[in-house]
């Protein structure tokens, strides 16, 4: 099937000697040249920080104004997580906007496991200075008085877990990314946010600009471009926990990729669009090209925005998220997932997918995908159960507040003889009402040759909704 041309495609930035222009691409240096880029340090500001360790923030339990407070990790969005980040001797000092008060070591223990709590500011007393080293994807906080990280104890990754010092490495537990003050839960941050939407974040001149990246590395944290360029960070909208769709983003930054990213563990693009060129560069509809970005089972990819051409999109090897990810122009599938587990579960919260001339996610591992908070526009299938897979699984699929915009054929497909299920909820379908949407086919699964037909509509078995839970809108 060929591609729908449903819009021309947007000038691209392709600059081949601007170091200005490259900058702006978000490319110089090689962007990928190196397995995973450090973040800038940040400017004096404002700002929330959330653990790699789950996406909580650092929270001042109740936003108590007492000291000796233990703090913790909590849903980002409360009233004790914005920090002002002051500079003094050897770092910055963290302190509470709503108490004006710091965060510091107990008793200035030098030890690992000392508390780390909200205690009366000291004039940049060592056991209140923090540094901010730039690691891969966000930032180490090393405490002057002792050398040792700010981390989430037990490198737990439940909420309302207390944070204390620990000897540094790179766990996820002891990194932490920085975000505007006083959003909510539903976009994990980015390391190289400003203080806010319109502010500007200034990377570091470290070498000289290059065209297109081609190095293939693991990637585990979102990349910054290395040359001198000041650019406009836009926020990334917020979808997932609050049940907002969120709106499409505009970014401002491009990255070129020419081979496939494999994520091992988890990044965060900071809202740029990924373009695919060269072998990712075609478009088309061909089952075999790449991926963009190659997820490792449990691997966790956000605030990614997947240009035109986007190749085969996004694949995944199991378990995954997939959050505030953006498909402007479908290539053959926005996202494949695979895995061998009846107990994975790939979850997509936040987003939108547009021009998908047939499937946006293709289900053809086991377990159960969940798509919530998402927008889709223009689409032959927002999901499928693969109809004809060699080796065939028993697959689930929750739909929850999601909004499809016509034109689209199907909402889910499903095989209903392999014990498939589709549940859906909160379901809008917006646009011309006589361009007809299907909510739930059910199709008779194969292992060879092609699929049939096998009914649509709710039912008690397969197709778990009412009328209810679908509503139309102009």
């Amino acid at each position: 099937m060929s591609k729908r041309a449903i819009r021309p495609r947007r000038a691209r930035i392709v600059a081949l000697g601007s170091a200005a222009a490259l900058a702006a691409a978000g490319v110089a240096g090689g962007i990928w040249a190196s397995a995973n880029a450090a973040a800038p340090t940040p400017a004096p500001g404002t700002y929330a920080l959330a653990s790699a360790a789950g996406g909580l923030c650092l929270d001042v339990p109740g936003a108590s104004s007492a000291d000796g407070v233990q703090l913790n990790r909590h849903a980002c969005g409360g009233a004790g997580q914005a920090w002002r980040l002051s500079t003094v001797k050897g770092g910055f000092t963290l302190v509470a906007v709503h108490s004006g008060k710091c965060a510091g070591v107990r008793e200035a223990k030098t030890g690992a496991g000392a508390a780390v709590e909200q205690e009366a500011c000291t004039g940049g007393a060592a056991a209140q200075t923090w540094a901010l080293t730039a690691v891969e994807g966000g930032y180490r906080l090393v405490n002057a008085g002792s050398g040792k990280c700010l981390a989430v104890k037990d490198g737990s990754t439940a909420p309302d877990t207390p944070v204390q010092q620990n000897s540094c490495d790179s766990a996820p537990a002891k990194l932490w990314t920085l975000r505007p003050a006083g959003t909510g839960t539903g976009t994990a941050p980015t390391a190289s946010a400003s203080p806010s939407a319109t502010a500007t974040a200034t990377a570091t001149a470290t070498a000289t600009a290059t065209a297109t990246a081609t190095a293939k590395p693991t990637v585990t944290a979102a990349p910054t471009s290395s040359a001198t360029a000041t650019v406009t960070a836009t926020a990334s909208p917020t979808g997932g926990g609050s049940g907002t769709i969120p709106a499409w983003p505009t970014p401002t930054v491009d990255v070129p990729l020419t081979a496939t990213q494999q994520v091992g563990a988890f990044f965060d693009g900071g809202g740029r669009r990924f373009v695919g060129k060269g072998a990712l560069g075609s478009g088309g509809q061909s089952e075999s090209q790449p991926a963009m970005f190659e997820l490792a089972d449990g691997a966790v990819l956000q605030n990614v925005v997947l240009g035109d051409p986007a190749a085969d999109g996004v694949h995944c090897n199991g378990s995954c998220t997939l959050k505030n990810v953006w498909w402007e122009n479908v290539g053959e599938d926005a996202a494949t997932f695979k895995g061998t587990s009846a107990s994975q579960v790939m979850t997509i919260d936040g987003g939108g997918a547009r021009g998908a001339a047939d499937k946006v996610f293709q289900h053809n591992g086991p377990g159960t995908m969940v798509i919530k908070n998402f927008r889709v526009e223009d689409f032959g299938k927002l999901y499928r159960s693969c109809g004809n897979c060699k080796t065939q699984y028993a697959r689930h699929v929750v739909i929850d507040n999601v909004l499809a915009t016509v034109p689209g054929k199907k909402i889910v497909g499903i095989n209903s003889n392999l014990g498939d299920t589709a549940k859906i909820s909160r379901l809008t379908i917006a646009g011309d009402s006589s361009q007809k949407i299907t909510v739930c086919q059910r199709f008779t699964g194969v292992t060879s040759g092609e699929p049939k037909e096998a009914g649509s509509g709710p039912d008690s078995t397969s197709c778990l909704y009412s009328t209810a839970d679908v509503t139309y809108r102009p």
